[in-house]
């Protein structure tokens, strides 16, 4: 039996793993934010993004507290792994920014500039990222993994539903 312990409500909080884990529990590393909003805020896309070729320089994903690491306690978690020049990037990047849009009060985004990442983003990046972008993560309240995997979600541009399909799994009681 798995157990997973929130080491008290403090923004410096760890996880910690007891007994049996599997590939889908959570990273003893990855710090635990306290209940209520979080993570990236006000994101929008950057300005002349390419979504047909690898020449945009600018990290898709534009807001404030892009260097957040911290997973969720309260809710499930969005990570999105990614770098400029890359126009999968960018088209997985709108969808990324689209859900946030609709759903941001739902679950905690985080943005992770793999060129620029954040001395706390560390952990994030050893324990969801796999070495192809994009790659979006997503985790339940309780830290379990429930979706981490690169490529795009869906063949159309701004398209969200398989997004929001996988944030229903994590947002579930069962998870």
């Amino acid at each position: 039996m798995k157990r997973l312990v929130f080491a008290g409500a403090l923004l410096s909080a760890c996880l910690v793993i007891g007994l049996a884990a599997d590939s889908a529990a959570p990273s003893p590393c990855l710090s635990v934010a306290p209940p209520g909003s979080g993570g990236g805020k006000s994101l929008s896309l950057a300005p002349d993004l390419s979504f047909v070729d690898d020449s945009s320089s600018s990290f898709p994903i534009r807001g404030e507290n892009l260097g957040d690491a911290q997973i969720a306690s309260d809710r499930p978690t969005v990570v999105f792994f990614g770098t400029s020049h890359c126009w999968n990037t960018n088209r997985e990047a709108e969808r990324f920014v689209n859900l946030y849009r609709t759903h941001s009060g739902e679950a905690r985004f985080l943005v992770v500039d793999l060129n620029h990442s954040s001395p706390d983003q560390k952990c994030l990046v050893t324990s969801l990222f796999h070495g192809s972008i994009p790659t979006i993560a997503f985790l339940d309240r309780t830290g379990r993994v429930v979706y981490d995997e690169a490529g795009e979600t869906a063949r159309e541009r701004g398209e969200t539903s398989r997004l929001l399909e996988i944030l229903k799994t994590a947002a579930s009681p069962a998870h």
